[in-house]
């Protein structure tokens, strides 16, 4: 049914059981966690009655929460054949509790509705840049809070960037220049000398792509060079000048004025012909104003259905649970 590698101490994965209490008897879900073990013993996720059976079991590493649908035997004294129960209602117990009651009738069958988010809050991650692995045991540099939609973004020294999950899991290079948690609408200024155009300095403005596929915002040309990778929202560059134009006074650059922001693969705007002894960042001298909290996010759900009798009549169903074919005699030809 179910095999992972056991996390001592492990709070935040979360299983969901549905299962019936005997042979005959009544139907129970629960949600719990199991922080220890010991070996070689075996645990039993039902009351011990005999006759129990497991109807519905999920395991949820970060504490998700779905929505079940039941779908009982038919009776002609059931009023409603359906029964749609939210595991987010349920709370969080010992793996030996014994659960809510789900039902008294028997079920034919439980299939999701929806798949659900987590119900304990994002997850707090390090990164440790000695072992080159993700951990949430506060070893390393802290990457932030995160939740089940939530990537990490890493940049690597050659250039290339890609997403990741924040699975412990996960090995990442040795040439890592940035890790951290990746923001969508994050706009990122390098500079570069493009192999491609002459070795010239050039800069651009441009969003790292959603991507876990490897993408290089320094191009194909492996010669090209990066100078520098910023995150400033108003970067600034001080450009001095060498060899024959050594005499020229140096250059200040506003990125944010001059140039746009486009797609990482753009070639970006020429800094100069000139020979240039050195590209440095200065200090910003504007900021970003600060935005006032709007209050809560719209967690308006767009979850897709899953419900495996959607446009179907409950008397669909039962037909179709029954084996029974039902014609109507009362359709007129046009």
């Amino acid at each position: 049914m179910h095999v992972q590698v056991f996390k001592k101490n492990d709070k935040r994965t979360i299983y969901n059981v549905v299962y019936r209490d005997g042979k005959h008897g009544y139907y129970f879900m629960k949600r719990f966690n199991v922080t220890s073990l010991t070996r070689d013993k075996e645990y039993d996720l039902t009351q011990g009655t005999a006759g129990s059976r497991v109807l519905y079991f999920t395991a949820n590493p970060n504490g998700e929460a779905e929505v079940i649908k039941v779908t009982l035997d038919p009776n002609p004294k059931l009023k409603k054949l359906f029964l749609e129960k939210d595991f987010s209602e349920i709370i969080i117990k010992g793996r030996a509790s014994k659960g809510n009651l789900l039902t008294k009738n028997p079920i034919h069958r439980i299939s999701l509705k929806s798949h659900g988010h987590s119900t304990l809050g994002g997850r707090k991650v390090w990164f440790d840049p000695d072992v080159k692995r993700l951990n949430y045991d506060e070893h390393g540099q802290y990457l932030g809070e995160f939740n089940e939609s939530d990537a990490i973004l890493v940049v690597l020294n050659n250039g290339e960037f890609y997403l990741t999950n924040f699975d412990t899991n996960n090995h990442y290079e040795d040439n890592i220049q940035i890790i951290e948690k990746w923001q969508q609408d994050k706009v990122w200024s390098a500079v570069l000398y493009d192999a491609d155009q002459q070795g010239y300095p050039y800069v651009k403005r441009f969003l790292m792509e959603a991507t876990k596929r490897h993408q290089n915002y320094l191009g194909d040309n492996p010669n090209s060079q990066q100078v520098l990778l910023t995150a400033q929202v108003y970067p600034r560059l001080l450009v001095t000048f060498g060899g024959a134009d050594e005499s020229r006074p140096p250059m200040e650059i506003d990125v944010e004025q001059f140039i746009g922001v486009k797609g990482f693969k753009a070639k970006g705007k020429r800094i100069s012909t000139w020979q240039i002894a050195k590209i440095e960042e200065l200090e910003p001298t504007r900021f970003p104003e600060e935005q006032e909290d709007g209050g809560e996010e719209d967690n308006t759900d767009d979850n897709e259905d899953l419900d495996p009798d959607a446009g179907k009549s409950q008397q669909q169903v039962i037909d179709e649970i029954t084996g029974q074919l039902r014609l109507n005699l009362f359709e007129e030809d046009e």
